[in-house]
């Protein structure tokens, strides 16, 4: 009989915990189900889903002022290609032989126009010119030299040439969502004032100044080494 009754008791004490939990799941799924994210809340858009007819995204606008009426716009951060502020109809797209923005950035004329300059790295070459030579190629640098090819030219580098590759308008219509970014420039004059000039193009060249890249005399000993050498070749 004791045993009968402690089965019993163990068998009560069982279902009472079952229902417990039962209780306990229940009231978690209702909160998960009260915290539900709706699709009305989903994304930026404040329209349903499910079409489109009454969608539409906020209307494009640009500065209209022509240029050299127009204000800067601030550098985003510190040498940032500054965003265009002025009006572009009729000058983009921009051609090899058509490029109206060197008008009135070329730094000759950039200060009498009240624009800003080109800076000196749109006039620096930084890719080397290899050759072939009877059907062999020739590097132009020596890399076991620690050579660059960086040549500062008197005229606008190809690489550089389409200027709305980097610098584009800017819409002023409204945000979707606030921008609070706060730029903290490396120079005073950061926020109108590109700092790619001099000696800053080659400042951080490990080649030019050492640094963990740069080849020393024990690197130039041991360059055909097997430890130098890619595995497969030894295939």
């Amino acid at each position: 009989m004791k045993a009968i009754s402690k089965i019993t008791i163990g068998l009560f004490a069982a279902a009472v915990l079952i229902v417990g939990c039962n209780d306990g799941a229940k009231s978690v799924s209702q909160a998960n189900v009260s915290q539900t994210v709706t699709e009305a809340s989903l994304g930026l858009r404040k329209t349903d889903l499910y079409t489109e007819a009454s969608t539409s995204a906020s209307k494009t606008e640009y500065r209209s002022a022509y240029a050299g009426s127009s204000s800067k716009i601030k550098r985003a951060f510190q040498d940032a290609p500054p965003m265009i502020p002025h009006n572009t109809d009729g000058m983009l797209p921009i051609k090899i032989g058509d490029n109206q923005c060197t008008g009135c950035h070329m730094p000759e004329v950039a200060i009498s126009m009240g624009a800003t300059p080109i800076p000196v790295s749109h006039f620096t070459n930084f890719r080397p010119r290899n050759k072939i030579i009877n059907g062999i190629f020739r590097n132009e640098v020596d890399n076991y030299k620690n050579e660059t090819s960086i040549k500062e030219t008197t005229h606008l580098q190809g690489a550089r040439f389409n200027c709305s590759q980097c610098h584009a308008p800017q819409s002023q219509g409204n945000l979707a969502v606030e921008n609070t970014f706060e730029a903290a420039y490396t120079s005073k004059d950061g926020a109108s004032k590109s700092s790619w000039s001099g000696t800053k193009l080659t400042d951080g060249l490990e080649t030019l100044h050492g640094g963990k890249n740069f080849v020393t005399q024990d690197d130039i000993a041991n360059k055909n080494s097997p430890a130098g050498v890619s595995p497969w070749k030894h295939n």
